[in-house]
């Protein structure tokens, strides 16, 4: 699949990808770091596209989105490869292994594919999510297009990386997205992840401005690495300036890929993550990946504190929201989000 849209040509047949912040310029052959994003004489080529390596049906609170649709099917969808290189990574089985080879694995399925699936199985919200959407951006594009005209709403679980060109090609047709924010120090990025963290923090702030698009943002609280009060609160701060009506998701690191020398995240950590995020003045803060979350994972009014959604793990248990109105049944507060 060529992908001329987030590529420019160079002299001598290079040619500059476009779809993240690294921009990469490769010479006849070369690969970008994403692994799946190849110069083939001049022209970029997408090398999964209409590839999933995952197609899965999902409850939405997996994304992890609480406040769009609570308790809704979701069809997920992603490829391989990754703009990143996390240390820690959890799908690293998906985002690692673009090595600039087409698995034989994988199951060819057109974006007509893709929106039949879930026509027939009369599900109205898509993912993009557990490798890196950005890499595979025309292959969402193309999908997206056709699943909004088909009224299915579809949402991106990103890393933020994104050029606001590859940006431009999705908004149009995205309903929310979580953004995973991995810490609020570019050393961090840098060291761990082989990115840089202002792009980031620029198209989360772009996406809240976006009215359209409903953001929620996903911190896994890594031991010695990002879990210290004054980074915490940073980030919590740096939400809350934008909006606090963003859900912000603080999730348990286990040991993974290529980070195995920290221990998991103590359930105390998480909680005292969302207690400084409360007490920064964001709304609605969640525990993830831990065991005995004691309500942390309800939607609660901000108004009188009744709990208006009750979840257990990814299901939904009670929707008390009146979905019509967007407020609270108790007390009439509104309750920021998407639930219908």
């Amino acid at each position: 699949m060529n992908s001329q849209t987030l590529s420019r040509p160079l002299r001598r047949s290079h040619v500059q990808c476009q779809a993240c912040e690294h921009w990469c310029a490769l010479g006849p052959g070369e690969i970008g770091k994403c692994g799946v994003r190849r110069n083939v004489e001049g022209r970029l080529e997408l090398m999964v596209y209409g590839q999933p390596a995952a197609l899965h049906v999902d409850p939405v609170e997996k994304k992890p989105l609480f406040h769009f649709v609570p308790g809704a099917p979701i069809l997920s969808l992603g490829t391989y490869g990754c703009c990143l290189s996390c240390a820690w990574c959890q799908n690293w089985e998906l985002s690692a292994c673009g090595d600039g080879r087409q698995t034989s694995d994988a199951l060819y399925r057109t974006p007509e594919q893709i929106v039949a699936m879930c026509q027939a199985t009369g599900i109205s919200l898509l993912a993009f999510t557990y490798n890196e959407p950005a890499v595979f951006v025309e292959y969402a594009r193309d999908i997206a297009e056709l699943a909004v005209l088909a009224g299915i709403r579809c949402v991106s679980v990103t890393s933020g990386f994104e050029t606001l060109r590859a940006l431009a090609e999705m908004d149009p047709y995205l309903s929310a997205v979580n953004i995973d924010l991995k810490a609020l120090s570019e050393e961090t990025y840098r060291r761990y992840c082989g990115a840089r963290l202002a792009p980031v923090l620029r198209n989360i702030k772009r996406l809240v401005e976006t009215a359209s698009v409903w953001v929620e943002v996903t911190t896994l609280v890594i031991p010695g690495l990002n879990d210290s009060d004054e980074e915490l609160g940073a980030i919590a701060q740096f939400l809350r300036d934008l909006s606090p009506d963003i859900p912000w998701h603080v999730s348990a690191f286990h040991p993974d890929y290529q980070m195995l020398d920290r221990p998991s995240t103590p359930a105390a950590t998480i909680r005292r993550a969302r207690e400084i995020g409360l007490a920064a003045g964001l709304r609605y803060v969640y525990a993830g990946n831990i065991a005995n979350r004691d309500g942390m994972e309800d939607t609660q009014c901000p108004g009188c504190g009744r709990a208006v959604v009750e979840r257990l793990g990814y299901r939904v248990r009670a929707l008390w929201n009146d979905p019509a109105r967007g407020c609270c049944p108790a007390c009439a507060e509104k309750i920021a989000g998407v639930w219908q």
